[in-house]
């Protein structure tokens, strides 16, 4: 489980991330402990700021996210188990905490936020190597359950190169491209070039032309006239690229590079692009439509098993409360006897195994609920590969294009889309069964032996 923590303020905009229904299918409100209002988080967490703000500190919360292994169903008491775990480990024992559990795409997590703020001393607690002691307990939680433990941990060499900012996951998204594809290809056209020339042309072959930043020195464009900066891309220092490129002023703009990849542009290849793009988008209404109407199923069934476990429990509770005897000799003789303590213990033992059975069935319906969404969440990301794959050789070609129209010789072959029409795979099917035909080819030949027979007047 992949535990990500951060010391952080604003608790208004914190309650309303924690809260937001309209980027995740589920939310739920798992535990409010410490605060006056334990009722409502938004009032929990401004209660939280208000003793603050009697206090020098800033960044008065914790916020700790738990992401458990992808594939893996983790029910509430090994979130609340791992829980514990930070919190003793983080020296926050006993702070005021809530507990947030998100689902999305078929995926459970957990959000747990803490006060920092000691009342008694009015200070703010001390976390130093947060990181490292998160990253203690993460390990720990793999070996106790068996998962496959991230490369990252075990050899922090081994970790994904691949690791970007929100702001060049955003770019690359806006650019319909898979950041890290797209981040490879720098990182391979840099290492595989030693000057500015040679950068020039590996980049080129891809689609992406070099030019003069604004203000982030040299940046390569690509078809769409998107910038990609050349060092935050290619993973190298500002210096490296200063270094290379000695003349960056030689560089064309970006604008004037856009209006060069305007001109060289293929219409036809971009109409094929739009075209793909249509036909996804096509399919999107159907399948957002199933998926709406599985949260919303999803939704109604937890709220129905809640309301029926609220009832059950006012019975239960009811009939534990008759058990005891509650006024007069009855009660007086009870408690003389011993047998009054006996059975408040056992009640109080029966309302745990409620709870507890209760807990159990909200993780069995949670649990079935996302294996029903990653089926559905399959279906939505073979499209979007389907999707990304299809971009992705027109793009190729797009790059062919433009090296043809320099007078270049184009020596990247398009990838083959996987897509093609029905037609076209038919025909390369009835092909293929000609070539596997003997009898066929048998009769081809002897057909063609005829014509020759005819002479050329026929």
């Amino acid at each position: 489980m992949i535990l990500k923590g951060s010391q952080r303020g604003n608790a208004a905009q914190l309650a309303k991330h924690l809260t937001n229904m309209r980027d995740n299918e589920h939310v739920d409100l798992h535990e409010l402990r410490g605060f006056m209002n334990e009722d409502e988080l938004h009032a929990a967490l401004q209660e939280a700021e208000a003793i603050a703000k009697g206090t020098r500190c800033k960044q008065h919360l914790f916020s700790l996210s738990l992401n458990p292994p992808e594939g893996v169903h983790v029910d509430t008491a090994t979130f609340e188990t791992a829980i514990e775990m930070a919190e003793q480990k983080l020296g926050l024992d006993g702070q005021p905490r809530a507990v947030v559990f998100h689902e999305k795409e078929g995926r459970r997590h957990a959000h747990a936020v803490w006060s920092r703020i000691d009342v008694d001393t009015m200070t703010a607690k001390q976390l130093s190597f947060s990181k490292i002691r998160l990253m203690e307990v993460s390990k720990e939680l793999y070996l106790q359950h068996g998962w496959d433990m991230p490369k990252g941990m075990i050899d922090r060499e081994a970790r994904n190169p691949f690791n970007f900012s929100r702001a060049e996951w955003q770019q690359a998204q806006r650019a319909k491209q898979d950041p890290r594809m797209v981040k490879a290809l720098f990182k391979d056209a840099w290492q595989r070039s030693d000057s500015p020339e040679a950068l020039k042309a590996a980049l080129e072959q891809k689609g992406y032309y070099l030019a003069r930043g604004d203000r982030r020195g040299v940046v390569a464009v690509d078809y769409r006239g998107e910038a990609y900066a050349v060092s935050r891309w290619s993973g190298v220092k500002a210096k490296d690229v200063s270094a290379r490129f000695k003349e960056p002023d030689a560089l064309p703009s970006m604008d004037e590079q856009r209006k060069v990849i305007a001109g060289l542009a293929a219409d036809n290849l971009r109409a094929q692009a739009r075209e793909i793009a249509e036909g996804y988008k096509r399919l999107r209404p159907s399948i957002e439509f199933k998926r709406t109407q599985m949260v919303e199923r999803q939704r109604i069934e937890r709220t129905g098993l809640a309301q029926l476990q609220k009832q059950r429990e006012e019975r239960e509770t009811a009939a534990r409360a008759a058990r005891l005897p509650q006024k007069g000799v009855a009660k007086l003789w009870s408690r003389i006897t011993g047998k009054y303590s006996k059975l408040k213990a056992e009640n109080e033992h029966a309302a745990w195994q409620a709870l507890r059975r209760d807990q159990a069935e909200r993780d069995k319906v949670i649990a079935r609920q996302i294996d029903e969404r990653q089926r559905l969440q399959e279906v939505i990301k073979k499209m979007r590969q389907e999707r990304s794959e299809e971009i992705a050789a027109i793009r190729q070609e797009i790059a062919n294009y433009m090296l043809m129209r320099q007078g270049k010789a184009v020596t990247i072959e398009a990838t083959r889309r996987p897509a093609e029409t029905g037609i076209i795979r038919s025909r390369r099917k009835d092909k293929a069964r000609e070539r596997d035909d003997p009898e066929r080819q048998r009769e081809r030949q002897r057909d063609r032996g005829k014509d020759r027979d005819r002479g050329p007047g026929f």
